[in-house]
């Protein structure tokens, strides 16, 4: 398998995860103050949409990396 249909077979699966689930959420960490032995932090829980035209289009150009990226 070469590095062209790894590529496709990954923006084929980012795309149709992007569309089921629409998004993603990770917490981000921020250390506030240290004062001796206190620690005082704040997590930060931040959501990321992902639109639906970026997972269908990830998913023609992963597409069509298969079917045109392949021929010599």
């Amino acid at each position: 398998m070469n590095a062209v249909k790894v590529i496709a077979f990954a923006l084929i699966l980012a795309g149709a995860l992007g569309l089921v689930y629409g998004g993603f959420t990770y917490t981000k960490e921020t250390h506030e103050a240290k004062l001796g032995p206190i620690e005082l932090s704040v997590t930060d829980k931040e959501t990321v949409n992902v639109p639906v035209w970026a997972g269908v289009g990830a998913i023609v150009i992963g597409g069509a990396l298969l079917v045109f990226g392949t021929k010599r």
